[in-house]
C-alpha cells in the first residue's frame, strides 16, 4: 500500500490533459506539492494521511488569471463609465502617483484573496511595487508571475528607467528559485515605450530566460500612434525590433490585421485575452478565434478591478464564450471546452508554467479546486464543461489547493485574515478619496 499525503475521492475530475480526459467518480493522490495519482479505480492501493470527500463535486485545475493589476482592488468602482483618457488622467494618474509599497501590498493582498475565493490559483501581474506584489501572493500561498511596469518617464518606485532595469533584474536574481513566485520583464506598452527600452528589456529577458510581457494593440488609437511614430502596426514594431519571440506575451491584441496574427503564429508570440475590460473600456473585441485557429496560444485574464471590477475567471469564460459567439453570428465559435481550457492549461502554457500547472496529471504540482455543484443552478449537469463556463460562478468553488497546501477549505480563507483584511482595505479606499479631495464615496462618479 502507498503512502500519500492527501486523498481526493468522489469527484468527476477534469483533467484538461492532451486528451480533455474526464473521470467520474475519480480519486487523485498528492504527495507533498505534486499530483501522484488521478485515476478511477485502485483507491484502495493508497493510505492517505488526510482524506477529502468532494461529494460528487467538479475537480479541476486551479484557474490561471493570465493578466492583472492586483493592486488596482483597491481602485475597483473608481470613476466608472468614463471616457479612458478622463478616467486615466483625472483619476487613476493622481492616484498612482501618490500610492506607495504599502498601498500596494494591502491591495495586492486584497485581490488575492479574491482570486482565491474565486478559484484563480495563479496569475500574472503588471504593476508598480511588484516586490511587495510577490511578497503578498507569497503570503497568500498564490502561484504568480510579476513584473515591474516599465516605460519611459519616471515611476514613482524605481525613479529614471535605468532604475528600472536594475530593479526588474534585481526582482528575477532574488526571486529566481522561489516555488511560487516568478519574474517576468514587463514594458508597458509601445506607445509609452521607446524602441531602446523595449530592446534592453527584451536583452534581460533573454539573459535570464524569463518571460517578456508587453500591452499590445489594445486600442485604436494605439495602433495609430504606433503606425504614424514608426510607420508600422505594433506587431510588425515588435518583430523589425527583435522582439517578437516564443518568450514573449501580448496582452490584448484587440487591433491585429491578418498579417499580425499570422506573424504572432510564425514566432511563437503568445496572447492573454481581457473581454470584459475591452468591452468596459470600449477598446474592441480581439480576433481571438482568428488566432486559436493559426494555432496561437490563448490565455485569458481579468484585467485590474479599475477596468473589469472583479477578478473572477468564471464571469470572464462566459464573457469571452458569448462575446465571440455574437460577434461571428456563430454559435458553434468559442466553445465551452476551449474557453475552460484558456482559463487552465492554455493559459498556463501562455506564461510558460504548463510544465508544473493547468492539467490534473500525475507528476504536476498540485494547484487543484473542487466546485460544488449541489446547488439549484448547476442542477442537474449534462455537460461539465459547459457548466463551469455558462452557469458556475467563482463563489461555487468550495475548496482550492495550491502547491498541496489548502488555501481554501469549505469557503474559508485559510491563509489571510479576511477580516482585517478588508479593514485595512477599507482605510486605504479613505487615502484615495483623501488624494482626490473627495469627501463622499458617490462623489467619486460625479459628473
Amino acid at each position: 500500500m502507498q503512502t500519500v499525503d492527501i486523498l481526493i475521492k468522489n469527484g468527476n475530475i477534469l483533467t484538461l490533459d492532451d486528451q480533455n480526459s474526464t473521470l467520474e467518480s475519480g480519486f487523485l493522490c498528492v504527495t507533498g506539492d505534486t499530483i501522484t495519482h488521478v485515476g478511477k479505480t485502485g483507491e484502495d492501493d493508497f493510505a492517505p494521511a488526510r482524506t477529502l470527500d468532494a461529494h460528487g463535486g467538479l475537480i479541476l485545475p486551479g484557474l490561471v488569471n493570465g493578466h492583472t493589476h492586483a493592486a488596482m482592488s483597491l481602485f475597483r468602482g473608481l470613476a466608472d463609465d468614463l471616457p479612458l483618457m478622463e478616467w486615466l488622467n483625472h483619476y487613476i494618474f493622481p492616484v498612482e502617483s501618490r500610492m506607495d509599497a504599502d498601498f500596494v501590498y494591502t491591495g495586492t493582498l486584497l485581490a488575492c484573496a479574491e482570486m482565491i475565493l474565486s478559484g484563480t490559483t495563479t496569475f500574472c501581474d503588471m504593476y508598480l511595487f511588484e516586490e511587495q506584489v510577490a511578497r503578498a501572493a507569497k503570503e497568500a500561498g498564490m502561484r504568480c508571475l510579476v513584473g515591474e511596469v516599465l516605460y519611459d518617464f519616471p515611476s514613482p518606485n524605481y525613479g529614471p528607467i535605468e532604475k528600472g532595469l536594475e530593479y526588474t533584474e534585481s526582482l528575477i536574481q532574488k526571486w529566481r528559485n522561489d516555488p511560487l513566485v516568478s519574474i517576468a520583464v514587463e514594458p508597458h506598452s509601445l506607445f509609452t515605450c521607446s524602441p531602446s527600452l523595449l530592446q534592453a528589456s527584451n536583452e534581460i529577458a533573454l539573459k535570464y530566460k524569463v518571460p517578456l510581457i508587453i500591452h499590445v494593440a489594445e486600442t485604436a488609437q494605439e495602433v495609430s500612434e504606433v503606425k504614424e511614430r514608426y510607420g508600422k502596426t505594433p506587431v510588425e514594431h515588435l518583430h523589425a525590433l527583435g522582439v517578437l519571440d516564443a518568450h514573449l506575451i501580448a496582452d490584448h491584441c484587440v487591433h491585429l490585421e491578418d498579417a499580425d496574427i499570422e506573424r504572432m503564429a510564425e514566432h511563437g508570440g503568445k496572447v492573454v485575452h481581457n473581454p470584459e475590460s475591452n468591452m468596459k473600456l470600449a477598446s474592441g473585441i480581439a480576433p481571438i478565434p482568428q488566432l486559436l485557429a493559426h494555432g496561437v496560444t490563448v490565455g485569458l485574464g481579468t484585467d485590474g478591478c479599475a477596468s473589469n471590477n472583479n477578478l473572477d475567471l468564471f464571469t470572464e469564460m462566459d464573457m469571452a464564450a458569448k462575446l465571440h459567439k455574437l460577434h461571428t453570428m456563430d454559435p458553434t465559435v468559442m466553445d465551452a471546452i476551449t474557453v475552460l481550457r484558456m482559463a487552465t492549461i492554455e493559459g498556463a502554457k501562455a506564461l510558460g508554467l504548463d510544465h508544473l500547472i493547468g492539467s490534473l496529471e500525475a507528476g504536476k504540482k498540485a494547484d487543484i479546486i473542487i466546485v460544488d455543484t449541489n446547488k439549484p443552478h448547476l442542477t442537474p449537469i449534462y455537460n461539465p464543461y459547459s457548466h463551469l463556463v455558462y452557469a458556475a460562478r467563482g463563489n461555487d468553488v468550495i475548496h482550492s489547493m495550491i502547491r498541496g497546501q489548502w488555501v481554501m477549505r469549505d469557503r474559508e480563507l485559510l491563509t489571510l485574515d479576511l477580516t482585517d483584511l478588508l479593514m485595512r482595505a477599507r482605510r486605504k479606499s479613505m487615502q484615495v478619496r483623501e488624494w482626490l479631495g473627495q469627501s463622499r464615496p458617490q462623489s467619486l462618479c460625479h459628473r
